[in-house]
């Protein structure tokens, strides 16, 4: 066996720094923390080639006393920590006393700092753990440090630096996420002499997420608070259709310090369970408050890691803070129409204009479209579940082509000519005896559950291309996607209801599984009972089904129970948040589809349904149920508004 050696006093530096010296944007985060807990109202930040070659940090914090610098740069040399028992209750963001000891083990480091009472400042330079000159210098309130030539002592790491212009928006990443977290702080991040970034510290987090992450990411977010079991959330969450494919947009910070934490990113997604769209995920910027004694931050060297003592108060605070900032401030998207390109008349002159339309209006006409074959339309089930099923026959007569009688051509020319025609005589034609008019029955309006939200005066206009519904509400013009709200509104009606409404199959189904398909549902047979299914283990591998839901009598029973097994398999351990799965494949199944023909009686309701109640904005996939068209936008294509 080798002998065993204590190692160098710089060896075991080297060593130390490296779990928390990476990179340059490590050494910032260190120092701006510093800034933070020294009370700073204004930190700067500078760095030339990615922080490289030269990095510096300016606050205007309580300062270094002269007794004390030297000392702030040993090896576990801290003021935020005294005793053990302080570990328990952690209130700043640096505590462990590594950072300036790392940092100057690694680089060429110069600091100027001093105190409120102090008459001149101290100027204290080190390199690679050497001290090079410690000196009075004059200089303002607060602390500068400055870092040149990082790893210069240790060229190994050297090669590991990514490009400049990586380093650079890994530096610009971190000042973001603390500008986030502190918006009672003015930054400035300077970057090859240009300034990227400026905060105002208004301590308004609005103002930082504006400034840090710009306009489009502002625009689409909605506050969310809540403050329960003694954990405290507020920020900002996204509307549902604002969500993006990837998680790069999700920023906790736990007081005060910016966090990876499974259990926020869980509550957030299941928060936005049913309303964001399958493989999309929510962005936000939350700070969460929790006692510090509730919390572990010293997991991780670079305490980006935490772990709580109760992780179901912390998942429950987050999850009813995003969950009620959905249900009060979210909103239908509204439909956006590009103007550019609808003005295409708008710089002509009278004479241009007139030129255009009568070229327009001399094209040979197109040539009529093949008929389409007739069929018979299909039964909308929108309103199946009250046991009614209502058709609409509209029969239209022949339409006869217009002619333009002899009198009607002197009538057009004396328009022309501005001079008076007298009318000739007609032959009276005799009137036909129209036939009396039959009573027209109407039918008796569906039963529907009773809410507390007031039906809205909807005005059904149509259908386009058998899948959206037309209709009018106020000042809007709205969109609505039939199969999306069918299937949100079976979906609430399923969740609501004790147990769905049960139909007896006329013949069993015999369902064939794979060996995984099949465990799922054996296993979960009292849970299928509780939707409304009645399933048995037929050995084998297979099921007998010899009930469903009412609402999945007409719908093919094997691939329903196939993608439910499918479901469970997915979701592992069945709870109350993973039942929902289920009630998706109900809701969509049973829903009515794009392209089926509907009655307008059940369209009108369909709109009517939609539009009075603010809970149906998207289907259980996430999709949106409605689109909004407002009038000023209408009108500002037809120049009516500027």
């Amino acid at each position: 066996m080798a002998k065993i050696n204590v190692l160098p006093r710089q060896v075991a530096e080297l060593i130390a720094a490296g779990e928390v010296v990476e990179r340059p944007a490590s050494v910032i985060k260190e120092l701006v923390e510093n800034s933070i807990d020294a009370g700073a109202t204004a930190i700067t930040v500078e760095i030339q080639r990615g922080g490289v070659t030269y990095m510096r940090v300016t606050d205007n914090g309580c300062g270094i006393a002269a007794d004390e610098v030297k000392t702030a740069f040993l090896r576990h040399a801290t003021s935020k920590l005294k005793t053990e028992n302080d570990l328990n209750s952690i209130g700043t963001l640096g505590f462990r006393g590594e950072a300036l000891a790392a940092v100057s083990s690694v680089a060429r480091v110069e600091i100027l700092t001093a105190t409120e009472d102090s008459i001149s400042g101290i100027r204290y330079a080190i390199s690679g753990g050497v001290e090079d000159d410690f000196s009075e210098v004059g200089c303002p309130k607060g602390t500068t440090i400055i870092v040149r030539d990082i790893f210069f002592n240790t060229p190994a790491r050297m090669k590991f630096l990514k490009t400049d212009v990586a380093e650079s928006n890994a530096v610009a990443q971190i000042i973001d996420r603390i500008a986030l977290s502190h918006p009672e702080i003015a930054f400035k991040f300077i970057r090859d002499g240009k300034r990227t970034l400026t905060t105002n510290g208004d301590g308004k987090l609005s103002s930082a997420i504006y400034a840090v992450l710009g306009r489009d990411f502002y625009s689409g977010l909605i506050p969310a608070e809540n403050s329960q079991d003694g954990v405290g959330v507020s920020g900002y969450v996204c509307k549902p259709v604002y969500c993006r494919p990837n998680r790069n947009g999700q920023y906790f910070f736990l007081n005060g310090r910016l966090v990876k934490s499974g259990t926020a990113m869980a509550a957030l997604e299941q928060a936005y369970k049913n309303s964001a769209m399958v493989g999309k995920f929510p962005y936000c910027v939350l700070n969460i408050t929790v006692p510090f004694e509730a919390v572990d931050v010293n997991v991780h060297p670079a305490k980006t890691e935490v772990r709580f003592t109760d992780e179901k108060r912390v998942f429950s605070a987050i999850y009813y803070a995003v969950k009620n900032a959905l249900m009060q401030g979210d909103s239908r998207p509204e439909m956006r129409i590009d103007v550019q390109k609808n003005r295409r008349f708008e710089h002509m002159s009278v004479e241009q204009f007139r030129q255009t339309a009568i070229s327009e209006a001399s094209r040979p006409a197109p040539k009529a479209a093949a008929p389409i074959p007739k069929s018979e339309p299909k039964v909308s089930p929108f309103v199946q579940n009250e046991h009614r099923v209502f058709k609409t026959e509209v029969s239209v007569p022949e339409s006869k082509p217009l002619r333009l009688s002899d009198s009607g051509v002197e009538v057009y020319s004396a328009m022309l000519k501005n001079t008076p025609v007298e009318a000739k005589p007609q032959k009276a034609e005799p009137k036909p005896i129209a036939p009396e008019p039959q009573k027209v029955i109407e039918p008796e309006l569906p039963k529907t559950e009773k809410t507390e939200a007031p039906v809205r005066d909807v005005k059904y206009i149509g259908e386009v291309f058998s899948t959206y519904v037309v209709a009018q509400m106020e000042d809007a013009v709205y969109l609505i996607d039939k199969h999306a709200a069918h299937e949100r509104i079976i979906f609430e009606k399923l969740k609501a209801s004790a147990k769905p409404e049960q139909q007896l199959l006329l013949s069993s189904v015999a369902v064939t599984l794979t060996g995984d398909e099949h465990t799922a549902i054996v296993e979960n047979i009292p849970l299928l009972q509780k939707f409304g299914f009645e399933v048995e283990d037929f050995g084998a591998g297979s099921v007998l089904v010899t009930a469903v839901p009412s609402v999945l009598s007409d719908t093919d029973i094997k691939s329903v129970i196939s993608e439910i097994a499918q479901s469970i398999n997915n979701t592992g351990a069945v709870s109350v948040e993973r039942l929902d799965d289920i009630y998706h494949i109900v809701a969509c199944r049973s829903a009515v589809k794009a392209g089926n023909l509907s009655t307008a009686y059940d369209l009108s309701e369909l709109a009517k349904r939609v539009l009075s109640s603010d809970d149906i904005m998207y289907c259980p996939h996430g999709r949106p149920v409605a689109m909004k068209l407002t009038r000023r936008e209408i009108e500002k294509q037809f120049g009516r508004i500027q």
